[in-house]
C-alpha cells in the first residue's frame, strides 16, 4: 500500500519512521530521501493519459502541493481536450494546452535538419529534439505562475529524464524537480490502475489492458518499444507501424515532388509556399502513401543500456534526403566536409539532452552560418520506401558545367596542371617510400 502523504512527508521531516519493505513499498529506504521537499506549486508535462493522470494525484496526495497540468501539442495526432477535461475533473485550476507545432518546426526541427542530424548515423531524433520544446515551456510556465517545481513523467531507465532535467537546469538552476518514476512504489501497470481506482480516477476500457509495446509521437516522428520489441532478433509486427503504408504496398508508379530551400530551410513543395508545420505535415502523407521512412533500431542511450525501438519518420526521411542535395551543389567542399565531421558530434549533443548547452549553441552559429547560400530547387523521387534525388538547381550553385565538361573548356581548367598538384601531393608518400629503402633518394 502507498505510504499516505502525511506520513511520507513527515519522515522527510523528522527522519526514517520505519523502514520500508521492499515487499510491500517496492522501493529501497532511500526513496524518501530522493525527494525534494516544501514545493508550494509544480508544473506538470501532463498527456492525459493513466500515467501522468496517476502522477498529477500522486503528486497532490504526496507533496500536497497545488499542480498546474501543461499539455503540448507537437502534432503527435491525439485529442487534446479530453486532457483538459480530466485535469478539471481532478481540481486543477490552472491548465495550459497549447499548440506548438509552428515552434516545434521552426526553433528546433528546422535547425535540427540544416545540420542532417543523425545518431550512431541513423536515427533522425525525431523524440530528442522534442523534449527541449517542452521543457522550454514548462519553465515559463513556472515563471509565469509561480510555481517553484515542474515534474514529468519519464521513467528511470530511459533518456527523457536526462533530456527533460538537463533542460530545466539550463534555464532555470534554482528549480525543483520532481520524477515520480523514480521515487514512487507503483511500479507496475497493475499498481498504477490500482491507484487510479482508488483515488476516482477514470480510465478508459481500452487502455485497462497491458499495452504491447509504448509510443511516442509528435509531428516529426513516432517511436515504439519495449514488450513485443525487446528481442532485437524477432521482426516488428506490422502492427507497430503507424505512419507508413509497407513499401511492397505502396503505389507501382513512382511520386515526383519538388522542394524549394532558402537558407538551408524547406520552404515550398512544387512550389507552394507553406509554414514549416504545414510543409512537414505535407511531407509525411507524401511519404505515409510511398512507405518511406522506417527504422529498425538498436541504439546506445545515454544512460548506459542498449535500447531497440522502431522509428517512422516519413517526412523528415524525404527532407534530408533533399537537403543534402540542395548543399550539394551550394556549399564549398571543405564547408561540407567540416559540416559533415561536426554532425555526429551535434546530433550525440541532441540525443543526450544537451539543446541549451553552450557547445551545442556553438555548432549551431557555424551550421546557420553555412547556411546562407543553401537555396534553389530539388526534385525527388519516391518509389517504394526510396528517395531519390533526380535533379537540383540554385542560383547560388558552385557546379560549373563549363570546368567538368570532357568537351573543349575553352580554357576554364588547364589539365596540365594536374600534373604538379599530384606530385605535390604525392611528396610525402615518395619520401616515405624512399625511407623503407636502405640509401634511397629522390
Amino acid at each position: 500500500m502507498c505510504l499516505p502523504g502525511v506520513l511520507r512527508r513527515a519522515a522527510l521531516r523528522n527522519g526514517p519512521q520505519r523502514r520500508y519493505d521492499p515487499a510491500t513499498d517496492g522501493q529501497p529506504e532511500r526513496a524518501a530521501d530522493m525527494r525534494v521537499k516544501d514545493v508550494k506549486k509544480v508544473v506538470l508535462a501532463y498527456s492525459g493519459g493513466l500515467d501522468t493522470s496517476v502522477i498529477l494525484r500522486w503528486l497532490q496526495t504526496t507533496y500536497n502541493c497545488e499542480v498546474v497540468t501543461f499539455t503540448a501539442d507537437l502534432g503527435q495526432g491525439e485529442e487534446l481536450e479530453p486532457a483538459r477535461e480530466k485535469a478539471e475533473m481532478m481540481g486543477i485550476k490552472q491548465i495550459f494546452i497549447e499548440d506548438l507545432r509552428e515552434v516545434f518546426c521552426t526553433d528546433f526541427v528546422f535547425p535540427m535538419f540544416r545540420a542532417n542530424a543523425l545518431y550512431e548515423g541513423q536515427y533522425l531524433l525525431g523524440t530528442s529534439i522534442a523534449r527541449p520544446l517542452i521543457a522550454q515551456r514548462q519553465i515559463e510556465i513556472a515563471e509565469m505562475v509561480g510555481a517553484d517545481a515542474v515534474a514529468h513523467g519519464a521513467t528511470g531507465k530511459g533518456n527523457d529524464q536526462v533530456r527533460f532535467e538537463l533542460a530545466y537546469y539550463a534555464l532555470k538552476p534554482d528549480i525543483k524537480i520532481i520524477a515520480p518514476w523514480r521515487e514512487w512504489e507503483l511500479t507496475s501497470r497493475t499498481r498504477l490502475i490500482e491507484f487510479a481506482e482508488a483515488n476516482q480516477i477514470p480510465i478508459a476500457r481500452d487502455k485497462r489492458g497491458e499495452a504491447p509495446f509504448s509510443v511516442d509521437a509528435n509531428l516529426l516522428h513516432s517511436s515504439s518499444e519495449g514488450k513485443i520489441l525487446e528481442d532485437p532478433a524477432i521482426e516488428a509486427d506490422e502492427m507497430v507501424y503507424q505512419r507508413t503504408i509497407r513499401p511492397e504496398d505502396a503505389p507501382d508508379a513512382a511520386t515526383v515532388i519538388s522542394i524549394d530551400f532558402e537558407r538551408g530551410d524547406p520552404v515550398a513543395i512544387d512550389g507552394v509556399k507553406m509554414s514549416p508545420a504545414t510543409l512537414l505535415t505535407k511531407l509525411n502523407a507524401l511519404g505515409r502513401a510511398n512507405g518511406i521512412g522506417r527504422l529498425d533500431l538498436v541504439e546506445n542511450r545515454f544512460v548506459g543500456m542498449k535500447s531497440r525501438g522502431v522509428y517512422e519518420t516519413p517526412g523528415g526521411t524525404i527532407l534530408l534526403a533533399a537537403h543534402r542535395s540542395i548543399e550539394s551543389i551550394t556549399l564549398d567542399r571543405e564547408a561540407a566536409h567540416l559540416k559533415d565531421s561536426i554532425m555526429p558530434r551535434y546530433a550525440e549533443l541532441l540525443y543526450n539532452g544537451f539543446w541549451f548547452a553552450p557547445e551545442r549553441r556553438m555548432l549551431q552559429a557555424l551550421i546557420d552560418e553555412s547556411q546562407k547560400s543553401v537555396a534553389g530547387r530539388v526534385r525527388m523521387k519516391l518509389y517504394k520506401g526510396n528517395v531519390t534525388c533526380i535533379g537540383r538547381e540554385s542560383p547560388n550553385s558552385l557546379y560549373s558545367m563549363k570546368v567538368v565538361t570532357f568537351e573543349d573548356d575553352q580554357g576554364a581548367y588547364d589539365q596540365f596542371d594536374a600534373q604538379g598538384f599530384i606530385k605535390l601531393n604525392a611528396l610525402r608518400l615518395r619520401l616515405g617510400a624512399m625511407a623503407g629503402r636502405k640509401g634511397g633518394s629522390l
